[in-house]
């Protein structure tokens, strides 16, 4: 395990100025930190305002530049190194996901996780192994690893949201739907949304499909 086994970074309470009464983790892609994604609380806040959002950087430096962090090494793409990573990490993630929750005095079906590229990956593999189901998974310009394994270890099977670039040449936009198929398989909700002409990022409209996919799954 890294020698950080407490992850930290930035955060933004809710908007609505009262306690937290729903909790957003967002998982940054390799080579970011936890400043690369809280900006969308500044999107979201409005459609969640008693939600607060937090962003912990990954453990581990990232070991392909000079700065940012990653949640596990892809100097070695192969599926097994991958999948091999995602599993080394997943326990630093599921103790900080508790410790976030017991904090604030909330379950499980209070929490969202929000996953961009690596991080998508991440939220997926931590989330659908969990024995108490967050109540949603919004994923952008990621991918499914291990996907031969999830029948076999699954525990919850929240709703989940993938958004994809069709023009992405960091993960290929093909990874959409064979994650689909898969988490269909595996009998998990899943929706999708194919963003044309996107590369490898977010854009408005695929903000604003996420924004309403979480309201919908944190506030009903």
């Amino acid at each position: 395990m890294s020698d950080l086994a407490k992850l930290s970074g930035p955060g933004v309470p809710p908007a609505s100025g009262g306690p937290a009464r729903q909790l957003v983790i967002l998982l940054h892609g390799v080579g970011a930190d936890g400043d690369d994604l809280i900006s969308l609380a500044d999107y979201w806040g409005a459609l969640l305002p008693d939600a607060e959002f937090i962003s912990p950087n990954a453990p581990d430096r990232c070991d392909m530049s000079p700065y940012g962090y990653q949640w596990f090494s892809l100097l070695d793409r192969s599926m097994s190194a991958m999948t091999a990573g995602v599993k080394r990490v997943a326990p630093v993630i599921d103790a900080f996901i508790d410790q976030a929750l017991a904090e604030r005095n909330l379950t499980a079906d209070k929490l969202a996780l929000v996953g961009f590229s690596q991080g998508t990956m991440t939220s997926l593999y931590v989330a659908l192994r969990r024995s108490d189901s967050v109540a949603a998974v919004l994923g952008y310009s990621g991918a499914l690893l291990a996907p031969e394994l999830l029948a076999g270890e699954i525990k919850s099977r929240p709703p989940v949201l993938l958004v994809h670039g069709d023009a992405d040449q960091v993960v290929p936009p093909q990874a959409l739907p064979a994650a689909q198929a898969v988490l269909q398989a595996a009998g998990v909700p899943v929706e999708v949304e194919v963003r044309p002409g996107l590369g490898h990022g977010i854009d408005q409209d695929g903000l604003t499909r996420g924004g309403f996919f979480l309201k919908r799954a944190l506030l009903g």
